[in-house]
């Protein structure tokens, strides 16, 4: 199972999975990824067992890229105990996705064959997501426009 092997604070609180993800909503190092279409906790178990899927469908011809690491404890109280006497033990690590962020990535197989094993990787998650292709000339759209530079040149001098 995947957990942290150190972490500054032992229990932590419940947070928020409201909003858009802060990064990782492009596919960066493979060639096709899955999406998250809602907001979720992913625990440890749910990504090994699509990482095995992945894995086992993949068979040395192409790679997988994990985007997601189960870094934050939940605790539960045990059953049929009473409120109070302070919080529960950590069960299980999870990992938080928002919406738009990629999963995971694979590279090295055709369009139908990567879509198949993604596909079946989606059977493994308890959300809605979608299976997406790298965009050719990804930075190219992040050009600064010729409005922007002339203010930049006129702040200067």
């Amino acid at each position: 199972m995947l957990m942290p092997k150190k972490i500054k604070y032992r229990k932590v609180q419940r947070g928020t999975r409201k909003g858009r993800s802060k990064g990782a909503r492009d596919v960066m190092f493979g060639e096709y990824g899955l999406q998250a279409l809602e907001p979720v906790w992913l625990t440890a178990a749910q990504i090994e067992a699509m990482r095995v899927t992945i894995s086992r469908r993949l068979k040395k011809v192409g790679k997988m890229f994990l985007r997601v690491f189960p870094d934050k404890p939940v605790s539960k109280k045990p059953a049929e105990t009473r409120m109070g006497k302070g919080k529960g033990n950590v069960e299980f690590w999870v990992s938080v996705v928002k919406r738009d962020r990629i999963v995971c990535e694979i590279s090295g197989l055709s369009e139908v064959e990567a879509k198949e094993v993604l596909k079946q990787a989606q059977y493994k998650l308890p959300m809605k997501t979608k299976i997406v292709k790298r965009e050719t000339g990804l930075m190219q759209n992040r050009e600064v426009t010729p409005e922007v530079s002339n203010v930049v040149m006129h702040e200067k001098q």
